[in-house]
């Protein structure tokens, strides 16, 4: 196993965009489209330290969902267009805004918590105690 000091550090927008991993760059970081590999095939790091929650989806639906709900209302207020319209208009934008996004979204998280060494809050005691 290698250490730490020997990899680089790499920027997780281009290594989580492209759902590669993110101390080495080269190990795919998904199996299948949102499910993340126990660990990366070239260089064998764990991804249990991985947890991006909810985030992705509400990066989607901050920036996607919502200016898509709004074209789709906005489009039903000013032309009252048949159900078809909307189904040939709304769904699509939806669908190729929301879904497709999610991904990479989900992959910077993740190289992002690597590289930022991010992981759940600890109360530091020592601290506590030196401080009353």
């Amino acid at each position: 196993m290698h250490s730490e000091r020997e990899w680089p550090p790499l920027e997780p927008v281009r290594t989580g965009i492209k759902g590669r991993c993110p101390r080495c760059g080269n190990g795919h970081l998904f199996q299948g489209f949102l499910t993340l590999r126990p660990e990366c095939e070239a260089c064998g790091l764990d991804y249990s330290f991985a947890d991006p929650a909810d985030g992705p989806a509400f990066f989607i639906m901050m920036f996607a969902c919502i200016p898509s709900t709004i074209f789709a209302l906005w489009l039903q207020i000013n032309y009252e267009p048949a159900w078809w319209v909307h189904f040939l208009t709304t769904v699509p934008l939806m669908l190729l805004t929301c879904v497709p996004p999610l991904r990479p979204v989900k992959g910077w998280l993740v190289a992002s918590q690597y590289f930022h060494k991010a992981q759940e809050g600890t109360i530091d005691r020592d601290w506590m105690e030196n401080r009353s």
